[in-house]
């Protein structure tokens, strides 16, 4: 779920010091908080940090220690992805294998659609292997865009080299669920 978020977060900065105020510039604190997201890159909260959309406020900077640097709050809006149970989402195929395949939505690495969710799919083991419906003839393979619905979805914290990461089970199990055709992507099997 997409949605949008008022958040704060303290960012630091050298300021100018001018008759006792902590001056900086805007642009520069901008620039900062986006970085510091970048990097916190989502919360169990909110989901995945996607873009700021507006600046709400900017508090006085309070001086942390001699080294000349000040901590700013700064209040903003930011457009943020959770997943949740129950949606409906699109993602690409990046690795298949015989349990099913991974899909990657967005900034979401961690998608699995389980070979017992693909009612009608079968595994075919070739150089590069794929799911083909017996019935309608369709394929999941790496690179195909899936419609499916979210079953669960779990925060990981951290674990060994994936850090504040959504996991999430995927099924397409229903009528309109499924591998999408996009405009431009119909090939030509001869």
């Amino acid at each position: 779920m997409i949605s949008e978020v008022k958040l704060q977060r303290n960012v630091i900065a050298r300021p100018a010091n001018s008759d006792g105020e902590l001056l900086v510039c805007p642009r520069y604190l901008i620039t900062q908080l986006m970085e510091d997201l970048l990097n916190e890159k989502a919360s169990k909260e909110h989901g995945y940090f996607l873009a700021v959309t507006s600046l709400k406020n900017i508090d006085k900077g309070q001086v942390l220690d001699e080294s000349g640097y000040a901590s700013f709050p700064v209040t903003f809006k930011c457009r943020t992805f959770k997943p949740v149970i129950g949606d409906f989402l699109q993602g690409v195929v990046h690795y298949t294998s015989r349990e099913g395949v991974f899909l990657r939505i967005g900034p979401l690495k961690y998608a699995f659609l389980p070979v017992l969710k693909m009612p009608g799919y079968s595994y075919v083991s070739e150089e590069n292997p794929y799911f083909l419906n017996g019935n309608t003839h369709a394929k999941i393979n790496n690179g195909i865009v899936v419609y499916f619905v979210v079953l669960g979805v779990s925060w990981i914290e951290k674990t060994g080299t994936v850090e504040r990461e959504f996991a999430l089970i995927a099924s397409i199990e229903g009528e309109i669920l499924g591998p999408v055709s996009l405009p431009g992507t119909y090939e030509l099997d001869l």
